[in-house]
Parts: C-alpha cells; sequence; structure tokens
C-alpha cells in the first residue's frame, strides 16, 4: 500500500515548524505505524536527508514514548492501543494521514514528534513514591487487601504515562494520569502514611507545571491506551479533599 504523510517537522524548541509531505511507499498492511515511520525514514536517509524524529523504545505498548496524534487523534483512535501497536491494516491505500506531536504547553516540542514529557517526571517526584521504612518485603498474601481494592490499585498501576490524556483534553490537564499515580498507592496500606501529603504535593506541582483545569469531558479516558477510568479522577478529588479539611482541622487544633 501506498500512503501519502502530512508530518509536523520542527528543528527544535524555538523553530516555528511546519508540516511537511512524504510519500510512504510499498508498505505492508502488518507493519505497525512506528514500522512504517522507519520505512519513511530509512528512505530519507538514502536522499541524504534529516529523519522524521519520534520516540520510541519498547514497541510493545508499554513504554508510552510513542507519543503522536495520527489524524487528529491521541495514538491513532484505535482503543486501548498505542501508536506502536497501530498497525496499518487500519488504513487504506492512498489515504494521507497527519501525525503530529502532542499540542500542550507542558509537553513543549523538542523536535519533530518528540515533546517534553519531564512534567510527569516532575509530578511523580513531588509525591508517587512510598517513602517510609515498612522492613523487609512480607509475603504477598499476607497483607489484609480487599481483592476488589487490589484489582482497582492494579488498574491505576496500569497507566504508562505517555501523555495521551493531556494531548487529547481541550484544557491539557493532567488529572487521569495524576489520579491514576494517587490512586494507586492510595488503595494500598503501604500508601496511607503518606497519602494526604502525596496528593497535596501532587496536585500543587500538577499545577505548577502549568496543565489545565479537568472539566470532565472524557477524552482521555477515550484516547487512554490501557484505558485507565475517569472513576480516578473523582477518587482523588476526594484524597484531595480529605487532605485539604485534615490540615485546616490540624492548624487549628494547634493554633
Amino acid at each position: 500500500m501506498n500512503l501519502i504523510l502530512e508530518v509536523w517537522r520542527q528543528k527544535n524548541a524555538n523553530d516555528t515548524g511546519s508540516f511537511v509531505t512524504y510519500e510512504a511507499k510499498d508498505i505492508i498492511p502488518d507493519m505497525s505505524f512506528l514500522e512504517m515511520l522507519d520505512v519513511v525514514n530509512e528512505d530519507l536517509i538514502a536522499r541524504g536527508e534529516q529523519p522524521i524524529a519520534f520516540d520510541s523504545d519498547c514497541r510493545e505498548g508499554i513504554c508510552g514514548t510513542c507519543s503522536m496524534v495520527i489524524n487528529g487523534i491521541a495514538h491513532g483512535g484505535l482503543r486501548g492501543t498505542t501508536a506502536c501497536q497501530l498497525h496499518m491494516r487500519h488504513f487504506s491505500d492512498g489515504d494521507t494521514i497527519t501525525v503530529e506531536p502532542w499540542r500542550a504547553s507542558a509537553f513543549p516540542v523538542i523536535r519533530d514528534l518528540v515533546t517534553d514529557r519531564d512534567a510527569f517526571d516532575r509530578i511523580i517526584q513531588a509525591g508517587g513514591f512510598v517513602s517510609v521504612n515498612t522492613g523487609g518485603t512480607p509475603d504477598a498474601n499476607a497483607l489484609p487487601i480487599p481483592k476488589t481494592d487490589a484489582d482497582e490499585a492494579m488498574d491505576a498501576a496500569a497507566c504508562i504515562g505517555c501523555g495521551a490524556c493531556v494531548a487529547a483534553c481541550k484544557n491539557a490537564s493532567a488529572m487521569l494520569f495524576v489520579s491514576a499515580k494517587v490512586s494507586h498507592l492510595a488503595l494500598l496500606p503501604q500508601g496511607k502514611p503518606e497519602a494526604e501529603r502525596r496528593v497535596l504535593n501532587m496536585v500543587k506541582q500538577m499545577s505548577i507545571e502549568g496543565f489545565g483545569s479537568c472539566t470532565v469531558t472524557g477524552s482521555c479516558e477515550a484516547v487512554c491506551p490501557k484505558e485507565i477510568s475517569i472513576d480516578f479522577i473523582a477518587r482523588m478529588n476526594r484524597e484531595y479533599g480529605k487532605a485539604i479539611l485534615k490540615n485546616r482541622t490540624d492548624s487549628k487544633e494547634g493554633a
């Protein structure tokens, strides 16, 4: 199959950037989207041109680095699928495909389709961890965790931090990502001691990074490759509300 690609090219963060048209020839339908880009890049290199810059690592839908907007939808719009899992058989011969990077001020473009997503790392550094000394590693069955809580925590932990939720949100909100990280630990005994400090610090850092507010449109859930539920946003809001009230109560008692 032969395709026309409209690809966003941008030399660096200070460049204005623009779309450039390329031909993708003799593409095998069973190729992944990234393999198709590899073929295009091989042709560009052979012609002495700069290849298209894009991120990839595992190419198995685990690492979350293959962040790109395909035909206006993060990761291409196939439900529960990353760009590296999107196969060319979902397109038709002769199609024109638009490829661009995440669009959010908190994710500045580094080059072409590569964006700086360090903002997510800083949010995790603000509180997405357990630092208390819990002693040696106990047997998993020895921890009294209801199965429903364990299952929900695992659902939240499935978030790969790709940033599709931010790219899809009209406000560039990171609430789905942050709520997944907060909920994952809030549901487990190991995360309880630092629960209040965690949610306060992570929400504060999210605001510092310049992410927008959540207006619950559900677009984040629709494009999430791990199908993280927006129910976690409600859970995080409850955790945040409890932490605020607890802090106010402690402040009054200490006055």
